[in-house]
């Protein structure tokens, strides 16, 4: 893996370590060519974009053990795809975004300008 840079160009920063979040689960919004759906968006999990993952067909709040997943709740930071934060931005209901901590691949899908209306800092 090369070394990974956010969306401003600078060292990517951790995302989460609790719980462990990223493609690699290594905390990082790291991407390489296994990584088809571009989990690169560090996201502030909400109700409401929680609500509308698991509508779409992707449930993250319900814990997975055999998957060591523990399931995510509102506060919660996660890698997403960028491809599904761009469509919850669509529907209105997109989480918010630590953009230190997301990854410059994300893009490739999501424009600056609309990853900036959702910044925070974590």
């Amino acid at each position: 893996m090369d070394r990974s840079l956010n969306v401003y160009g600078e060292p990517l920063e951790p995302c989460s370590a609790a719980p462990l979040t990223g493609f690699y689960r290594n905390g990082c919004c790291d991407t390489g060519p296994e990584d088809r759906g571009s989990h690169t968006v560090c996201a502030v999990m909400t109700a409401e974009f929680l609500a509308f993952s698991k509508y779409v067909g992707n449930d993250l709040s319900t814990p997975r053990p055999e998957f060591r997943f523990p399931g995510l709740k509102p506060g919660d930071r996660w890698c997403l795809c960028a491809s599904r934060f761009l469509q919850a931005h669509e529907e209105g209901c997109a989480p918010k975004v630590n953009l230190r901590a997301t990854h410059e691949r994300a893009l490739d899908i999501v424009p600056l300008e609309v990853l900036e209306a959702y910044r925070t800092e974590v």
